[in-house]
């Protein structure tokens, strides 16, 4: 897992959604958050092995959070918002 990368809920009452990881935690957590429900300042704290990932990252948003830049709610919203109207 690394930062801005699309993953994929498969357990839990958040599962069938589409997030994206906005912190590394630990080796086997990380906080995820989609922007909408699920804002940045409140980021879910999940463990990996209930998490997808196909490999995707939001090039800008990974950017900003290595760099220490805010990622605005509504910028990670409408990034994701191609991955959760056309779900697996």
């Amino acid at each position: 897992m690394e930062l801005g990368q699309i993953v994929y809920s498969k357990a839990g009452r958040d599962s069938g959604k589409y997030y994206c990881v906005v912190e590394i935690v630990s080796e086997d957590r990380v906080k995820i958050a989609d922007g909408d429900l699920r804002r940045i300042k409140k980021a879910k704290i999940k463990n990996v092995k209930h998490l997808q990932t196909d490999g995707d990252i939001l090039p800008k948003v990974a950017d900003k959070l290595k760099g220490g830049q805010q990622v605005f709610d509504a910028e990670l919203f409408s990034a994701l918002r191609f991955y959760n109207e056309n779900k697996k």
